[in-house]
């Protein structure tokens, strides 16, 4: 399964980009992660919004189309979701309701350096991905608070109950991701 990480995360050392590393290296046999860099979007304007849309643009819808799932984590602003993540779903959303992101089953993480992990930000996102019609896997949060705690010096998890955590999450993903067409799109 080609699973598409994308971090909501432009930030040099990000948690989330950091997890989502992690992650690519915890799926198993048969499953490949590529991250997707969103630093270089433009923000969403209509009038950018044609035929010839913006390089970059292209890049994502082109990664997004050719990905069986998406793996999004995403750190919390405010409340919320960064702008930036964002600015590339409101992209990849284009046209309503017959985009890139229609039934592309996804899943949620988050890394904060708080003690709520992002819980906020993925209960946005959540409803964001439910107006793109962008199938959610509906299982607990992948919550990973303290994360500046939580990465030890080669990258990986200082603790193996974040990992084992994450373990299930992600063999859990790719099992529903399969089951709803993710696998062979």
């Amino acid at each position: 399964m080609k699973i598409l990480g994308i971090s909501g995360s432009l930030r040099r050392d990000s948690y989330n980009t950091r997890l989502l590393k992690v992650a690519g290296t915890m799926l198993g046999e048969g499953s490949g992660l590529e991250i997707f860099d969103l630093g270089e979007l433009p923000m969403y304007r209509v009038e950018l919004d044609g035929d010839a849309k913006p390089a970059p643009v292209q890049a994502l819808l082109q990664a997004i189309g050719s990905a069986d799932a998406l793996l999004i984590a995403t750190p919390e602003f405010n409340y919320s979701i960064p702008g930036v993540l964002k600015n590339a779903i409101d992209w990849a959303s284009r046209p309503a309701f017959d985009s890139v992101l229609r039934g592309r089953p996804s899943a949620i993480l988050s890394a904060s350096p708080s003690t709520l992990g992002g819980v906020r930000a993925q209960i946005h996102l959540r409803d964001i991905l439910t107006g793109t019609l962008t199938p959610v896997y509906p299982s607990p949060d992948f919550l990973l608070a303290s994360a500046h705690k939580a990465f030890d010096e080669s990258g990986g998890f200082a603790d193996a109950a974040s990992a084992d955590f994450l373990q299930g999450f992600l063999d859990g993903f790719v099992e529903w991701a399969a089951s709803v067409g993710g696998a062979g799109r």
